[in-house]
């Protein structure tokens, strides 16, 4: 059987994620004429609960993502303005993926996940929507969380409150301490 151009699922227009990419996630500097990481400028901001930053640990933090393909969407970074992973030293590495492995944790105590999707997009070509500073994601899933609205609309509702999941998680995260 063929499968047409008709049967594929089509590209859903989003100027919104537009917008963030070239706005906010890439702040213009007018002082020095360059571009600021967005994550680099909200860790400078001490705005945590603004900015959805969870918790902060010494070379590392979790974050909420603003713009989450499910519900509890985390973000894991290095303080480190990177885009390598072979850049960070052994320290930051291991602490980043020791955050992984506990967010992993949490995300499926707090949240019921029956799985997580982590994932490192490293560049452009392989999909990182801000590719200036190293991020991993951990997204929570749940069986059966597929519906129509992919198939059919080309849309992936979310239907959380990212200020109730941004409570919820930062109450398990105070109880976890830095190995």
């Amino acid at each position: 059987m063929d499968v047409s151009k008709d049967k594929m699922v089509k590209n859903l227009y989003a100027p919104w994620r537009g917008d963030y990419v070239t706005g906010v996630a890439h702040k213009k500097n007018r002082e020095k004429g360059a571009h600021e990481c967005v994550f680099c400028l909200q860790l400078k901001e001490d705005r945590d609960e603004q900015h959805f930053i969870i918790k902060r640990f010494k070379h590392t933090y979790v974050m909420l993502n603003l713009y989450p393909y499910a519900g509890g969407h985390l973000l894991i970074l290095p303080y480190e303005h990177t885009t390598e992973l072979y850049d960070l030293n052994p320290e930051v590495q291991h602490e980043l993926m020791w955050l992984v492995s506990e967010s992993t944790r949490i995300l499926k105590q707090e949240l019921d996940a029956h799985g997580i999707n982590v994932g490192i997009n490293l560049g452009n070509a392989a999909g990182a929507g801000i590719p200036s500073h190293l991020h991993i994601h951990a997204v929570p899933r749940w069986s059966n969380d597929t519906n129509f609205m992919p198939v059919i609309g080309a849309v992936k509702p979310v239907s959380v409150d990212l200020q109730d999941v941004y409570r919820r998680l930062k109450t398990a995260y105070s109880n976890i301490n830095q190995k």
